[in-house]
């Protein structure tokens, strides 16, 4: 929050306040259950090694299928998050690796590969998930959202923004960049050291990258779906010193 304390108290209170009025997506969650495993099937939601030249870090989300039926639009945005949560409780330069890592990110960079995504898998948005998501995501989420890059951008995505546009702010918006001709434009954003190698990257296979997320999943469980962690207890709140007390 460009060191402001009391910007920084704003957001800390809007995220906590957002998880427990939402507590479908934010408190009742198991990153092993079956709604869970359904989304980490079919989607990669993969943090990138590593961090960019300016300190930003990467993440990156795909279809691994593309059969529209295997969409939860709920399911999958509590996994979303849960994931962000999992990633926020590490370094962000952790490539991987077995030696600890103290870097923090200036910045964050997302990449969503629209390659398989249909119509029908716009269908099986749900507006009120949807407006829950882009809320957190603009209002709470405490990074510094630096860049959104479309990749594999379908003939039809005229459609898809026109959905999407009323939720997204202008100030977001003007953060996402599409990429119609292949991905050197990307490259310009995104070193190719962080990439996977799907995406002509040396920065690991996907493959690997998710069975590492999953692991981080399973590890950060507990964390994950403890209360403590994420519940207010409005009762403990002393609004005369400022803080928020968490249930104990």
């Amino acid at each position: 929050m460009d060191g402001s304390i009391e910007d920084t108290k704003k957001l800390i209170k809007t995220n906590y306040s957002m998880r427990n009025k939402h507590a479908h997506i934010f408190l009742d969650r198991d990153p092993a259950d079956a709604d869970s495993k359904q989304t980490f099937d079919y989607a990669d939601l993969v943090p990138l090694p590593g961090l960019t030249e300016e300190g930003y870090k990467v993440s990156c989300y795909r279809l691994r299928d593309f059969d529209p039926s295997k969409v939860n639009h709920t399911a999958d945005t509590k996994a979303f998050f849960m994931v962000s949560d999992c990633r926020f409780s590490m370094c962000d330069g952790d490539d991987g690796s077995d030696e600890d890592s103290d870097m923090f990110a200036n910045g964050e960079v997302q990449i969503f590969d629209m390659n398989g995504y249909t119509l029908k898998h716009l269908s099986k948005m749900t507006f009120s998930t949807l407006r829950i998501y882009m809320a957190f995501l603009q209002e709470a989420l405490p990074v510094h959202l630096k860049a959104i890059h479309i990749i594999n951008c379908p003939p039809y995505l005229d459609k898809i923004v026109t959905v999407l546009k009323p939720f997204i702010s202008r100030e977001v918006f003007k953060l996402i960049h599409f990429h119609t001709a292949g991905l050197d434009s990307l490259y310009k954003y995104v070193s190719r050291s962080i990439l996977p190698e799907e995406y002509g990257g040396t920065g690991g296979t996907l493959d690997k990258l998710r069975a590492q997320l999953l692991a981080n999943l399973s590890c950060k469980r507990e964390y994950l779906m403890d209360p403590n962690y994420w519940k207010v207890d409005d009762s403990k709140r002393n609004t005369e010193r400022r803080r928020w007390p968490f249930m104990s």
